[in-house]
């Protein structure tokens, strides 16, 4: 493990005003949104698709890395050029989802358990020599009646703390992702509870594994009410409970925080983050975005799969990739 060069990177990751790209979709979520919009789920679309995000001019004012799929890794732009190369070359960290999927936890049928750590070292040393400089695994904690259970918490942030050693072990910069689902009606009370529980027992099984915290990114979901509570909490409030808890449980040495979104809409998750900047609130760590859907979203119904879309499906992944570096900075306007 080469630490220097992990602190680098992840540096460069979450530097001032950028964030991370998330387009790692698997087919099966790749080809359902391409489906909803009549678009054709083929490998063909889904390199046209990716060349069109990274190609957009000045990408990386705004984007410090981007998460990639295995298909997406092994392509290459429409003029030939790797995926990785390209990143490289303009200054975008090229990233590599490296889970298997969230699978049902067994004696816990409502739970998930990501898997995908068998066979995990020599596919990070493969990732490597593609280009990869960080990986992503991504851990789901459901919110519901008797849940999470600590079976749930502790197997997901085991295996987390496992994943981020193997690849420091690669000189790969782990993505650390223990999300909480917005999924319910639960209050942002009954959230902030379980989120800070979820990262405490991470951070205790990262600190057993013996993971260097300033070689490695936690990406958190937000202390928010559920997508169906009756009474969902202001702007404010959320930023004031999410700040709270990650003071509360992520050791200062962590090297960044990129937050995803987790089905939150674009406006509501820039405005989450901004507001976190402007709490009056002294953080020793850079605050920033790990967006998917927030970013993609619109950008990918303009782009509509046709060629002659692709200027204008760029202009507004940049204007929406603009807004989130704002954010970063607390310096965004709605």
């Amino acid at each position: 493990m080469n630490i220097e060069e992990l602190r680098q990177t992840a540096s460069a990751m979450v530097a001032p005003g950028k964030g991370i790209l998330a387009m790692d979709e698997s087919h099966p979520t790749c080809g359902k949104r391409f489906k909803a919009l009549g678009i054709p789920e083929t490998a063909e679309m889904r390199q046209a698709y990716r060349d069109m995000l990274l190609t957009a001019p000045g990408l990386s004012d705004y984007i410090g890395g981007a998460i990639l799929f295995d298909e997406t890794i092994r392509q290459t732009l429409l003029d030939g050029t790797p995926f990785p190369k390209y990143m490289e070359a303009n200054g975008i960290v090229p990233g590599i989802k490296v889970d298997a999927g969230a699978k049902v936890l067994p004696g816990h049928e409502d739970e998930k358990i990501t898997e995908g750590l068998d066979g995990l070292r020599d596919r990070l040393a493969e990732y490597y020599a593609l280009g990869a400089r960080f990986s992503k695994w991504r851990a789901v904690i459901t919110i519901g009646d008797h849940m999470p259970t600590w079976a749930c918490i502790e197997a997901n942030a085991h295996a987390l703390a496992r994943y981020a050693a193997l690849s420091q072990e690669a000189n790969i910069v782990p993505i650390v992702e223990p999300e909480v689902l917005m999924d319910g009606s639960h209050s942002i009370e009954r959230c902030y509870e379980v989120t800070e529980l979820a990262q405490r027992i991470t951070f205790q099984q990262l600190r057993n594994q013996g993971v260097a915290l300033d070689g490695m990114i936690l990406k958190p979901s937000m202390v928010i009410s559920g997508a169906n509570a009756s009474n969902r909490a202001d702007v404010e409030t959320v930023a004031r409970e999410t700040v709270r808890c990650l003071l509360n449980t992520v050791p200062a040495s962590v090297a960044g925080i990129s937050f995803l979104s987790g089905g939150q809409s674009d406006e509501e998750a820039s405005a989450h983050l901004n507001a976190m900047h402007n709490l009056g609130v002294d953080l020793p760590w850079p605050l920033t975005f790990s967006y998917g859907r927030a970013l993609q979203q619109a950008s990918m119904k303009a782009w509509d799969g046709k060629a002659e879309n692709v200027t204008k499906a760029q202009e507004i992944l940049l204007e929406r990739a603009s807004n989130n570096g704002k954010a970063a900075m607390g310096q965004y306007n709605p």
